[in-house]
């Protein structure tokens, strides 16, 4: 009676913990749980780094000279621009097979994800206009037209920007101006004049964007009065990341061969003293990602490899040879076991939580019906031992 139980409980209790396995974990846009890195520029178009094993796992083929990528919130596509070819695309990030292609004007090589709307934006510096895609479909939803060709893309979310229409915002560099446009209408909004030539955007949580020139200077903008703050100048800055659980700015100085790391900055307070300190580098840094939770620090550097670094022991662990000249470098949850396609993907979003529920409620059922039908046996076993007539032996 009893194995009986433990095997139909141990039963249902494997099945749901297999379909929570197979339930892919939140990650984050910018960075994302330590699991794998994805490196866009290499020898054999994107590499894919092992962080757990720390080893270059295999690569995904994407054509165009891919430029920068980005991670869908699940971990299971990768968004690539293509700018020698003027495409984005949308791969598979288990089998890097191409799910969608889309072809933009500009030579688009900058992306941002706005995860609250399910919008990929996309731009170039050889085009004015930003386009708002499907990241399922590729489909274009409108396109937003700014002053100027296009140096730098992100994403301000609502609950930092305190605008009274609860949209969150596009932020966009331009040849002079940093143009801000409202997520739910595309309406400009806003414009911002900046010395030295906007450039590359990051938004961190908190209450200020950092922004790099083409005149080699790294400022914050506030989030809500859009007052400048110059931070660092002196060098030639890429693209940058920011560590989720500190706040902290990592910016590549490609001219000095090193990251700084910036203090976070409020504004309306006086600004820290920057950077708050540097890591030297061997060689010079395109691209940096921090993982969000803040333990590694990733940088694709120039020459064909990639830096690993142990950011609260500000030391470097590791370095892989990718070839090639990498160009960008996310990290982020490994793909989920099913479901490599959008198709399959919604309906995988649809049923599995059905399924978890049916689980949950064997767990709670299977106990309560082999215990009533075990409570039973043992009544009518009283019942039939008090009708035993007594032997004397």
């Amino acid at each position: 009676m009893r194995v009986h139980f433990y095997r139909t409980f141990c039963g249902a209790f494997l099945a749901c913990l297999c379909l929570l396995l197979l339930t892919p974990l939140t990650s984050y846009a910018d960075g994302g749980a330590p699991n794998r890195a994805y490196v866009a520029g290499t020898t054999k178009g994107i590499s894919v780094i092992d962080i757990a094993q720390q080893q270059v796992a295999g690569s995904l083929p994407a054509q165009g000279d891919p430029h920068e990528v980005l991670l869908s919130l699940d971990g299971r596509f990768l968004y690539v621009t293509q700018p020698q070819q003027g495409n984005v695309a949308i791969l598979s990030a288990a089998t890097g097979a191409v799910i969608c292609k889309a072809a933009l004007p500009g030579q688009p090589a900058l992306l941002a994800l706005d995860s609250n709307s399910n919008t990929l934006y996309v731009a170039g510096n050889g085009s004015s206009r930003v386009s708002a895609l499907d990241p399922n479909t590729c489909n274009l939803k409108r396109s937003l037209q700014a002053d100027g060709p296009v140096y730098g893309l992100a994403i301000a979310v609502s609950s930092t920007t305190n605008t009274s229409s609860n949209s969150d915002q596009i932020w966009v560099a331009t040849t002079s101006h940093l143009e801000i446009f409202r997520e739910n209408d595309g309406r400009a909004v806003s414009s911002i004049d900046v010395p030295g030539g906007p450039h590359y955007l990051s938004i961190p949580p908190g209450s200020a964007a950092y922004l790099t020139t083409r005149q080699g200077s790294v400022l914050a903008v506030g989030l809500v009065r859009h007052e400048i703050m110059p931070l660092i100048a002196g060098g030639q800055y890429g693209p940058m990341d920011f560590d989720e659980q500190t706040g902290e700015v990592f910016v590549p100085d490609h001219l000095h061969r090193q990251l700084d790391v910036l203090a976070p900055v409020t504004p309306g307070f006086s600004t820290p003293k920057e950077p708050e300190r540097t890591i030297a580098l061997g060689s010079a840094p395109n691209s940096v990602a921090i993982t969000s939770d803040g333990q590694l620090g990733l940088v694709a550097l120039q020459g064909g490899s990639v830096a690993m670094l142990d950011i609260p022991g500000r030391q470097l662990m590791t370095t892989f040879n990718v070839g090639g000249n990498p160009q960008f470098i996310i990290t982020g949850l490994n793909p989920p076991v099913i479901g490599t396609t959008p198709q399959q993907a919604n309906i995988v979003s649809t049923f599995l939580p059905l399924a978890a529920y049916i689980v949950i409620g064997v767990l709670f059922t299977v106990p309560i019906l082999v215990f009533r039908r075990n409570r039973r046996i043992r009544v009518h076993m009283t019942k039939e031992q008090k009708n035993i007539p007594w032997k004397e032996a």
